[in-house]
């Protein structure tokens, strides 16, 4: 299967540019099909793509009528789009990818529901014996403040004991899925004294580590919205290092876009309205120790509006 999925790809690369009247983006042009390498075995390619920057300005101009055309320029519209949460004009962008990423991960992307998703069918398919092993410095202990999160990093004897685990559990389930299926590649069987298991079947017994793949098809409203969720430092890490490697590429895609998204969305912060008074009577001199204390803001509230201000701890 890997070397007729490689096969394509080669062909896809060396195929003539095809002419076409449709806005195109240089830059995105030269990652159409190419992988982008992301954990062990795992990419991220480009497989179409619709609309760019200027998609965004003409869907928002239908919109606002002819009299904003000499108000702002593209990169000013776009930012006062993004600035007001004005949404509609990006959803009229559209990328199309081909992700391979592991099991486990694919189950929490999934969550995000606003995207076409078509996954390689384990029904008719044979997986590859391919599994991800995380890197030894990712394998950490339970958070004591999170329940969700990571802690400590284990000892690198503790790592290597538990990556020993891993592959052999992963290799034995492989073993045994093949020894389920018992297909010779033909639609016959290895061992005709052996069972045949439907690959419906034989795929329950695999781990969550193992590969799968998806076409994912997304407009770029939405597809910001998983970004700014799956980028942040909170985001598990194995989904994060696939949601930088698609941030990277949508910068290519729609710079002023992204500029918009960082300033406003990732590098920004929302405040509550009792926060807001709060940071209205900072500003006016008042003490955070104070001043904190004094609202009906929970105690992770508060911390996260230092956090974002960089206050630090209280002094007391």
């Amino acid at each position: 299967m890997s070397e007729t999925r490689d096969a394509e790809l080669a062909a896809l690369l060396d195929a003539e540019p095809t002419p076409t009247r449709r806005p195109t983006v240089a830059a995105l042009e030269e990652s159409l099909f190419r992988v982008h390498r992301v954990l062990d075995h795992g990419f991220v390619r480009v497989i179409d793509y619709m609309g760019d920057d200027g998609a965004i300005v003409q869907a928002a101009r239908v919109s606002y009528g002819k009299g904003t055309r000499s108000e702002r320029d593209d990169r000013g519209l776009i930012r006062y789009l993004v600035r007001h949460r004005h949404t509609t004009p990006l959803e009229m962008c559209e990328l199309k990818l081909h992700v391979k990423l592991p099991i486990f991960v694919a189950r929490q992307w999934i969550r995000h529901r606003t995207a076409n998703v078509n996954e390689y069918s384990a029904r008719y398919s044979i997986l590859d014996r391919e599994f991800y092993l995380p890197a030894p410095e990712q394998l950490a202990t339970q958070s004591s403040t999170n329940r969700q999160g990571r802690g400590d990093a284990l000892s690198p004897d503790k790592a290597a004991a538990v990556l020993a685990m891993l592959r052999r559990d992963a290799l034995q389930t492989y073993d045994t899925y093949e020894g389920l299926i018992n297909d010779d590649g033909q639609g016959g069987a290895v061992d005709p004294d052996a069972p045949q298991l439907a690959r419906e079947l034989a795929r329950m017994d695999l781990t969550l580590n193992f590969y799968t793949q998806w076409y994912w098809k997304i407009d770029l409203h939405n597809l910001l919205h998983f970004l700014s969720l799956r980028m942040d430092a909170h985001a598990q890490y194995e989904i994060r290092v696939y949601a930088d490697i698609i941030g990277e590429l949508v910068q290519r895609w729609v710079p002023h876009a992204w500029e918009a998204f960082g300033d406003y969305r990732l590098g920004a912060h929302s405040f509550s309205r009792e926060e807001m008074g709060v940071l209205q009577q900072l500003l006016d001199g008042g003490n955070p120790d104070d001043l904190l204390p004094a609202t009906s803001l929970s105690l992770r509230e508060r911390r996260a509006f230092r956090r974002a201000l960089r206050l630090g701890p209280p002094k007391r």
